[in-house]
């Protein structure tokens, strides 16, 4: 089963979607406050079953309305995407995949698997 972990870091919380293997597909801004934190990940729970997926690695992509999956590569010519909610905020960011297939597979894990997931603290 896949579950989101609240853990501290040195200037607040931070949470990670973990799928049911243990690997982390998701992981959010810090927060200052666990209620935050929480209130964040309720955010993905809303957000990520609804939101399509902004190819940002095609020349001439179409530009989406929120919320949205925005895929990208990185300066390192990694695969990564953010989960962006309605007002454009950004919720949370992916780790880095080296194929673009892969890269795809974590959002579909993060719109199948947040919906779900238990709530953890470390």
């Amino acid at each position: 089963m896949s579950k989101f972990v609240i853990r501290p870091v040195k200037s607040g919380l931070k949470f990670d979607l973990k799928a049911a293997n243990g690997q982390v597909i998701l992981t959010s801004e810090v927060y200052t406050t666990a209620a935050a934190c929480r209130k964040g990940i309720a955010s993905v729970v809303k957000n990520a079953p609804l939101a399509k997926v902004e190819n940002q690695t095609e020349k001439g992509y179409a530009v989406l309305t929120n919320p949205k999956f925005e895929m990208y590569q990185d300066k390192a010519g990694a695969y990564r995407f953010r989960l962006k909610a309605r007002n454009g905020e950004i919720i949370a960011v992916s780790e880095s995949y080296t194929a673009r297939a892969g890269c795809l597979n974590g959002i579909e894990s993060v719109q199948k698997n947040a919906m779900d997931a238990e709530i953890m603290e470390k």
